[in-house]
């Protein structure tokens, strides 16, 4: 009787464990994935600041041929766009944004401009851009409620830590940015 209840209990213990191995298995891809959903969330904000940091010259040089005489206006521009490319934060990032509001508000001083098609479409391009930028920051803190989430419920939580799994800092705004910079610029006609 007592090699059966080896037998046993050594065959429970092996279903144990193999079912510990196998849930670890399955925690560890699922928050892999969902870090990875996190990661690439960043790197779609990154793409978009890189698409408006792109758009800002062209926009300048279809300003330059109407306001000139506007040189301070589109020098605050472009050294604010470098400075955002060269090391993006969210204070260099309202700076660039105040820059782009002076610069759109020429089209109002300028009628001429107003009508010009390639500030037009530059204008509604850098439109577009500000409203997928702000898609992708709900887009990233979705993936990192879905990832913190994952990481903190259950059997996760035995596991995640032990694993290198951390929580992530939700894409917030500091008090400068609070309710301009996911506004759409103002457009005009």
């Amino acid at each position: 009787m007592e090699p059966i209840l080896s037998t046993l209990w050594w065959s429970a213990l092996t279903v144990f464990l193999v079912s510990l191995f196998i849930t670890v298995i399955v925690v560890y891809n699922r928050l892999v994935s969902l870090r990875q959903a996190a990661n690439q969330g960043t790197a779609d904000i990154d793409a978009q600041l890189r698409q408006r940091h792109d758009l800002i010259p062209n926009l300048v040089e279809s300003v330059k041929g109407y306001a000139g005489h506007e040189k301070e206006t589109l020098e605050r521009v472009i050294m604010a766009r470098n400075t955002a490319a060269a090391n993006t934060n969210s204070r260099n990032e309202q700076e660039l944004k105040i820059a782009l509001d002076r610069l759109l508000a020429l089209g109002e001083a300028y009628p001429e401009l107003k009508a010009n098609t390639n500030f037009l479409q530059l204008q509604n391009e850098l439109s577009m851009v500000e409203d997928k930028l702000a898609a992708a920051r709900r887009a990233l803190n979705a993936a990192v409620a879905r990832y913190n989430a994952s990481i903190e419920a259950f059997p996760a939580v035995l596991f995640a830590s032990l694993l290198g799994f951390k929580h992530y800092d939700f894409n917030r705004l500091d008090d400068s940015e609070r309710g301009i910079v996911d506004q759409r610029p103002q457009v005009q006609f």
